[in-house]
């Protein structure tokens, strides 16, 4: 709040004025009072404090700043949440010296944070596979109790224990609730070994959790190499299938063309994972993903409605808030492919 020095406009007011107008402007902005106890201590009416107030923010002598913690970049985040029809979008400033590197870890942390906020006691947790879950499972600091259950099956069993299914444990320690892994490989040869391996008491244990899970989270995967562990564990002549089909993204071994459309089904057959029709169910589906290179992934699952929150970076923001014409909301969670 500056002084009598506030600028020349506010000069022309006089000494009265000026001390009359701080007295009031830090009884509302730093002491808290509402305009009527603050009329009634100064015997005069509310409207007149109201005009006091803003003829104080007009000439300068009260300045308001909004600040959020430095990576945060507000402005992105509320211009990519009404673009999308978000119902959280959270935008971190990408890292200087790796702007291209899909999922920086600082999104992890970040996710978490907002994991803590959206998870009530009593919930169902879902998880997903991918990198950035994992970082943010590892970022973990506070849940309420909830339970925990495995979305998907994992890239590689033999590093279970350092991906989805320590993720899985991790949150569940967190939270002090129950844990639901899954002890599977993610995409299995045929059909019929991933529908024997559904029915296996461990992994039918968890899949009974997926008509429950209130808050999911899950990765997005652009269709190259690195970038999706569904497409680097297939062989050249399926990638080339189902690049030929169009395939723009993949989430939970899901795949997308660009409009946000399913292509590739007979590819969730083979797989472990969640239902596309039982994540448009979840209430709150957190997505998290970021990169250049994942832009036009990340703008072709937001168009599936599948999502309803996303924390990402500006790199990732910066594409998606030029791509193609404007979304529907992805609140409105019909399925673009109808029914």
């Amino acid at each position: 709040m500056s002084g009598m020095s506030a600028g020349r406009s506010a000069m022309r007011m006089g000494p009265a004025e000026l001390v009359q107008a701080a007295a009031m402007a830090r009884r509302f902005y730093l002491e808290g009072k509402s305009k009527i106890q603050i009329a009634e201590e100064f015997g005069v009416s509310r409207f007149k404090v109201a005009r006091v107030l803003e003829t104080a923010l007009e000439r300068d002598l009260v300045r308001i700043e909004i600040r959020v913690p430095a990576e945060l970049d507000a402005e992105r985040s509320d211009a990519l949440r009404a673009r999308y029809g978000l119902r959280h979008a959270v935008v971190v400033e990408s890292p200087a010296e790796a702007e291209e590197t899909p999922d920086p870890e600082n999104l992890g942390e970040v996710a978490a944070d907002l994991l803590g906020e959206l998870v009530n006691e009593g919930d169902v947790l879902g998880l997903a596979w991918g990198r950035s879950t994992i970082h943010m499972a590892a970022a973990l600091d506070r849940l309420p109790p909830c339970t925990v259950v495995q979305l998907t099956g994992v890239y590689d069993a033999g590093t279970a224990e350092r991906g989805s299914v320590e993720a899985v444990r991790r949150a569940a320690q967190v939270s002090g609730g129950d844990a639901h892994p899954i002890y599977a490989p993610m995409l299995l040869p045929d059909a019929a070994t991933a529908e024997a391996l559904r029915h296996q008491t461990g992994i039918a244990r968890a899949f009974e959790y997926f008509d429950k899970v209130t808050v999911a989270c899950v990765s997005i995967g652009s269709w190259e190499p690195g970038i999706s562990t569904v497409h680097d564990m297939l062989s050249d002549e399926e990638r080339a299938h189902y690049a030929s089909l169009g395939v723009a993204a993949e989430m939970s071994a899901h795949l997308f063309d660009a409009e946000g459309r399913r292509v590739g089904r007979d590819l969730g057959e083979r797989c472990i994972t969640v239902k596309t029709d039982q994540l448009r169910k979840v209430p709150e589906v957190v997505a998290i993903a970021g990169g250049q290179r994942k832009g036009p992934a990340i703008d072709a699952v937001l168009r599936s409605g599948l999502v309803t929150s996303l924390v990402t970076d500006t790199s990732a923001a910066d594409y998606l808030m030029t791509a193609g014409p404007t979304p529907r909301s992805a609140l409105n969670r019909a399925d673009p492919d109808g029914p």
